[in-house]
């Protein structure tokens, strides 16, 4: 499994709509689709900034986050989302690892 960022940015309207009823969604819908898609919710946070929410998934593959990401995209509520894939300090090691082994043949195009 994989862990991912999604965070987005609500519509004025739905903002609209949860202040009529204010209840924790990022609980509610973010389990509910992480869940659907095969993964694990670790959690959903709100947020100040260019973006309102971020909910952080532990998800089979990418192509189960662009599913989560796509329908939620589709329900309307949100302006914007932007997933990022997340790596552990581990896996920034072997990145790194890596990187120098290509390093070493990698030359850029003139």
């Amino acid at each position: 499994m994989a862990l991912y960022m999604y965070q987005f940015a609500y519509t004025s309207e739905s903002w609209a709509a949860q202040m009529k009823n204010p209840q924790n969604r990022l609980e509610q819908a973010g389990r509910a689709a992480t869940e659907a898609a095969g993964g694990k919710y670790i959690g959903g946070w709100l947020s100040m900034g260019e973006y309102d929410a971020v909910l952080i998934a532990d998800v089979p593959d990418i192509e189960s986050m662009a599913g989560i990401a796509l329908a939620v995209a589709a329900g309307g509520a949100l302006r914007s989302g932007k997933t990022t894939p997340l790596m552990t300090g581990d896996q920034g090691v072997t990145a790194l690892q890596k990187a120098t082994t290509v390093a070493r043949t990698y030359r850029p195009a003139s």
